[in-house]
């Protein structure tokens, strides 16, 4: 079941759909045949910028989280055959650093209803029973409503493959630098199978992209971007702990 058929997220998701329509009109006029992704980008920027609390409530938590590591192991392997003193010994040791247990969880759980309704509006073809008319706008010739997919299997058309081909790529790229910059230290720790979700984790968004409208693949991108920026930023203001390495 669809949840966005409900009429409350329909209400929700007709509104904001709505929203963008008056967004892309007031851009025609600076950006032309661009304005209905210069649109999609620039609501994604917003959202994101809204949401920028969340993310440094989430770095302060890795960081709090990479700082305990050293002594969260030592209670497991102290604790491992007694799981009751295991959970009291670190709760004992939250409440001493002031430390939450849920302080990572809390950020992804406030972004996610916002993120999914923008995300949504990028993805529906039908809202509130009527046609999305975000969908029906162009970029470069090629319908917000089109998947690489589609593309692929209704024959060749240059213009759409190459406005999802260099959308992928890009994508994929922010993927390699996502992969490159911010790999956790203990990748090389974990087994194979881990360590290779790890890896691949970043190029995960230009599969999607190839199956979502093209208005949702260009919010992709847009939110990629951000993240990769906004992740280094928070690194260099709040730098995890390096590991701790036992003898």
């Amino acid at each position: 079941m669809d949840i966005f058929t409900l009429p409350p997220l329909a209400a929700l998701l007709d509104l904001s759909a709505r929203g963008l329509m008056a967004l892309i009109a007031v851009l025609t006029p600076v950006a032309g045949p661009g304005a209905a992704a210069a649109a999609v980008v620039l609501v994604t920027l917003i959202v994101r910028i809204a949401l920028a609390p969340a993310g440094v409530a989430q770095a302060k938590a890795d960081q709090a989280r990479s700082r305990l590591a050293p002594r969260l192991r030592a209670l497991q392997k102290r604790w491992r055959a007694h799981p009751e003193r295991l959970q009291r010994e670190t709760l004992a040791l939250y409440r001493v650093e002031g430390v939450s247990p849920a302080a990572g969880c809390l950020p992804p759980l406030i972004q996610a209803p916002v993120v999914g309704l923008v995300y949504a509006v990028f993805l529906h073809g039908s809202i509130a029973g009527h046609t999305n008319p975000l969908l029906g706008e162009h970029l470069l010739g090629v319908p917000l409503g089109q998947t690489a997919v589609a593309v692929a299997t209704s024959g060749f058309d240059g213009a759409a493959a190459l406005v999802f081909g260099v959308i992928v790529v890009l994508i994929a790229l922010i993927g390699e630098l996502t992969r490159r910059l911010l790999r956790p230290a203990v990748a090389t720790t974990l087994p194979p199978g881990q360590r290779l979700l790890v890896e691949t984790a970043p190029f995960l968004t230009a599969v999607v992209a190839l199956f979502v409208p093209l208005a949702a693949a260009v919010y992709l991108l847009t939110t990629v971007t951000w993240t990769l920026g906004q992740r280094l930023v928070l690194r260099r203001l709040y730098p995890p702990h390096p590991p701790h390495r036992e003898s």
